[in-house]
């Protein structure tokens, strides 16, 4: 079975691991998670075999950083019981557990659902399923990136792989600096080309790229050299204002 924390939009913002806890406090793998025939009824409820714990089936609560996140009633989510519709044990006004906690994907925690599915279910989507290994509760852990949350994982379970063109775009000033500085240098002299104001310090800002084929000690030895170029420029600049202001 793959147990995961779904969005409105989708996209499984948690994939649930043995270790992930429950929201009567206790991990996945101390609930039911094999079955010698999938149970025909959905959702599919995967009960809690801990001793005396009165959860009938797993369902996924998140975090804020380390801590539980609250109730609209004040009091934390294992403040709840899990056995009575989530209804608050500290106070009479609950009416059940509602976070407005706010997810990575935008959405508040109360509209996102624990999904529980077949392999088949998951391949009918065109989510993936990884590889059958020889372990209990593994929940939706498929690989690595299922540790990721689901607006930062590329895979078909988050956000998506990014488009062709998104990937071929050329590299303009906007990008991060680690991509300006591994660009080819075809790109270098286009943005040299694209670069006609003459200043200084557009000169530095294409010094300071990165040249493919350029070792350490060239690297920093053009950078010094432009560095000293400016401040010389910069001298000069001022010596010419001194003497204008003065033959006036």
């Amino acid at each position: 079975l793959y147990v995961s924390w779904r969005s409105p939009t989708g996209i499984d913002c948690k994939l649930v691991g043995p270790e992930t806890p429950c929201f009567c406090s206790h991990r996945y793998k101390q609930h039911k998670t094999d079955f010698e025939v999938i149970p025909k009824e959905r959702p599919i409820s995967i009960p809690c075999r801990a001793s005396r714990c009165p959860c009938k089936s797993y369902n996924f609560v998140p975090l804020n950083g380390t801590q539980p996140i609250r109730c609209r009633c004040k009091h934390f989510a294992d403040q709840h019981n899990p056995a009575t519709g989530f209804l608050c044990n500290m106070c009479s006004k609950c009416a059940g557990f509602h976070s407005c906690f706010t997810c990575g994907c935008g959405h508040p925690a109360y509209s996102h659902e624990t999904i529980v599915e077949t392999k088949e279910e998951r391949l009918a989507q065109g989510k993936p399923v990884g590889h059958d290994v020889p372990y209990a509760a593994m929940g939706g852990l498929t690989g690595f990136s299922s540790l990721a949350e689901g607006y930062m994982r590329l895979d078909d379970s988050g956000v998506g792989a990014p488009s062709t063109q998104f990937l071929e775009a050329p590299v303009t000033n906007m990008d991060n600096p680690f991509l300006k500085a591994f660009q080819g240098p075809s790109s270098s002299m286009q943005a040299y080309s694209q670069l006609t104001d003459g200043s200084t310090s557009t000169t530095m800002q294409v010094s300071s790229l990165r040249r493919s084929k350029e070792d350490d000690m060239a690297y920093f030895e053009r950078q010094y050299q432009a560095r000293l170029k400016q401040e010389k420029s910069r001298d000069q600049k001022g010596k010419s204002s001194t003497k204008t202001q003065r033959d006036q």
